[in-house]
């Protein structure tokens, strides 16, 4: 392939060199019939001559030393940051002490797949992704909200797998009964990012209600005093409870819904159940359900007042909020 700005394509250049070096047409006016200068006619006769029919094609652009590029040492830190922590160019900068962009570059050169790619726990690539080339952000926090339920194992007194290993996990499978989920309820504000979660017993329409209005009254503490409308997917819940559409109609919002089997269009609170499982969920080893549970509240106060966010250009949700 030629480059985007080439006159020629590797069939015009042969075209070139067969009507000079085979029909002895002179190279100035093979130059002009063809629209190319003639030290370009002359610099691929030359090629062709040296080379052959290998010489028409074109080379790379790199050059052969790269004086500035980042040290080998620094290259591996920064892949092995990415293997051990899973997290974004911003984090790892941070963390290696070198600018965001070095880190992307350096993760590129090495193929390094995408983290929405990959397994949280394991960091295997296990899916692929669906992107869309419209983003948006709304203009003012509350004018949309994103909510989702995020379903979680519970985890057995005393710890799982992840304390105990797997093989004392599976030594005692089908040997104790089944405890269930957690249910992790969230909600977004699509200017701010501003979240808010808890973690209640079921997905049910009631349980929603009340979880949408203390959403609303966190927000409202943190200066987002109005919710003009909530945006879900199509669960059963979110569509067909009457105590939910309530609430809803209650925090003086509008309910909208996104279209079928397109996840991405409530992008921000998926994103944000990415976040919320490598952070807090699978971060380290609870031995219960309640351990993991009090570290929500914790880890969502870091999230909204001091973990940087790349959306917001590295800035945290609170700081797009107006003081209260």
């Amino acid at each position: 392939m030629a480059h985007a700005n080439a006159r020629l394509t590797v069939h015009g250049r042969r075209l070139l060199v067969q009507r000079v070096r085979e029909e002895g047409l002179p190279v100035a006016h093979v130059a002009a019939a063809m629209g190319i200068s003639r030290q370009c006619a002359h610099r691929w006769v030359r090629r062709w001559d040296a080379e052959g029919d290998a010489g028409l094609w074109d080379r790379s652009s790199r050059p052969h030393r790269s004086t500035t590029r980042t040290a080998a040492a620094t290259e591996e830190r920064i892949l092995a940051a990415r293997r051990e922590h899973r997290r974004g160019q911003d984090w790892i900068g941070a963390h290696v002490g070198v600018p965001a962009r070095t880190v992307n570059r350096v993760l590129h050169r090495h193929q390094m797949p995408p983290l929405r790619l990959l397994d949280p726990l394991t960091g295997a690539v296990i899916r692929a992704s669906k992107t869309t080339t419209t983003r948006y952000e709304r203009s003012r926090p509350g004018e949309l909200v994103h909510m989702d339920v995020k379903k979680l194992g519970r985890i057995p007194d005393g710890g799982g797998w992840r304390v105990h290993g797997r093989a004392a996990s599976d030594a005692a499978k089908g040997k104790r009964a089944r405890i269930g989920y957690d249910y992790v309820h969230s909600m977004v504000d699509d200017h701010t990012r501003l979240a808010y979660s808890e973690v209640l017993p079921d997905e049910t329409g009631a349980t929603c209600a009340g979880f949408l209005t203390r959403a609303a009254a966190y927000f409202a503490a943190h200066g987002i005093e109005r919710i003009e409308r909530v945006l879900t997917d199509n669960a059963f819940a979110y569509r067909n409870s009457r105590l939910f559409a309530q609430a809803v109609a209650e925090i003086g919002a509008r309910q909208k819904f996104i279209r079928p089997h397109c996840p991405w269009q409530n992008g921000k609170v998926e994103r944000y159940n990415r976040t919320l499982s490598t952070e807090w969920a699978y971060a380290r080893p609870f031995t219960s359900s309640s351990h993991r549970t009090a570290a929500l509240a914790p880890w969502l106060e870091h999230y909204n007042t001091e973990r940087r966010h790349t959306a917001l250009g590295g800035a945290t949700p609170t700081s797009r909020l107006s003081p209260t």
